[in-house]
């Protein structure tokens, strides 16, 4: 079970390290950084086995790995439902990500209105002895989606999954609202971008990186810009 639990922890720390590198990438290269922050979990194995019992599926370490897939966790935040899109098509072009399955809950949301875009991965971990391939499931949403789905879990749980219907109709208008809210957000972020589009003044000799500037002489950027005419 501790080799079988670290396969899982190692899976997590490989994805979460590839987030973390587009994460910076963004924030050093371009304007803009569409991951707004992440969050990882591994399942205990009191909730692995609770599961077990839920699914009603053999208890063993195949049976397990076949059949729950959300053991590693991560779930991005990004600010607009287009960000999630665009991460989502990140991960798809990583080279060694498999993508094993995709549940679009924004274009599809559940009955009780949460939406997310869920992906299963499988990523491989490279052991002294061996390599595993291992299951991440990759939950990405915005911030007004994350807000709801943390209001309806503590209420799931806080009535003991017996939710009353007035309470149910309240969280679906909530939903409406908050996809609403996400809608109108990126409306306003797309004509920001117009409008610093057409008042840019962008100085070239500046170079930025984890928010501090340095010049660049102008003979190098002389020379980038011959290579980059030929």
């Amino acid at each position: 079970m501790t080799r079988f639990m670290m396969n899982y922890k190692f899976g997590l720390d490989e994805m979460n390290t590839k987030l973390k590198i587009l994460q910076e990438e963004f924030q050093n290269i371009h304007e803009y950084n569409p991951i707004e922050h992440i969050n990882s979990r591994l399942k205990s194995p009191e909730s692995i086995l609770n599961k077990v019992y839920r699914k009603n599926i053999p208890f063993s370490i195949e049976s397990i790995k076949e059949n729950i897939h959300d053991i590693a966790g991560i779930r991005i935040v990004c600010s607009f439902v287009s960000d999630i899109y665009m991460v989502s098509n990140m991960i798809h072009q990583q080279e060694d990500v498999t993508v094993i399955s995709t549940k679009d809950y924004i274009k599809n949301p559940k009955p009780n209105g949460y939406r997310s875009l869920h992906l299963i991965l499988s990523i491989p971990v490279f052991l002294s002895d061996r390599t595993e391939s291992v299951l991440v499931e990759i939950q990405i949403r915005t911030v007004a989606m994350d807000f709801w789905a943390s209001l309806e879990h503590k209420i799931y749980y806080k009535y003991n999954k017996d939710i009353p219907k007035s309470i149910l109709n309240e969280l679906t208008n909530a939903a409406e609202v908050a996809t609403d809210l996400d809608y109108r957000m990126e409306k306003l972020h797309n004509e920001m971008k117009i409008v610093k589009g057409a008042n840019t003044n962008e100085d070239l000799s500046l170079l930025q990186i984890n928010n501090e500037k340095f010049h660049l002489p102008s003979v190098f950027l002389e020379s980038l810009l011959k290579d980059e005419q030929q």
